[in-house]
């Protein structure tokens, strides 16, 4: 996931989208299981940092618990 998220910053970084359809894109693009765990949660994030930060934990902790 960290790998996904800086290639998808890089690619956001070039183009105009903004804030909504960036998150909208990337939640397209991302894994389907880390995703939905997102949407789930009892605060879910509202920018697309915390998006990615959100992400990135969420997977660290997945796999750790492996």
């Amino acid at each position: 996931m960290e790998e996904f998220v800086q290639k998808f910053k890089r690619t956001a970084k070039g183009n105009r989208y903004e804030e909504r359809p960036l998150i909208k894109e990337l939640k397209r693009e991302m894994n389907v299981m880390i995703r939905r765990k997102l949407m789930e949660a009892k605060r879910p994030s509202t920018s697309i940092k915390q998006w990615y930060e959100c992400a990135t934990n969420l997977n660290r902790h997945w796999r750790e618990s492996r």
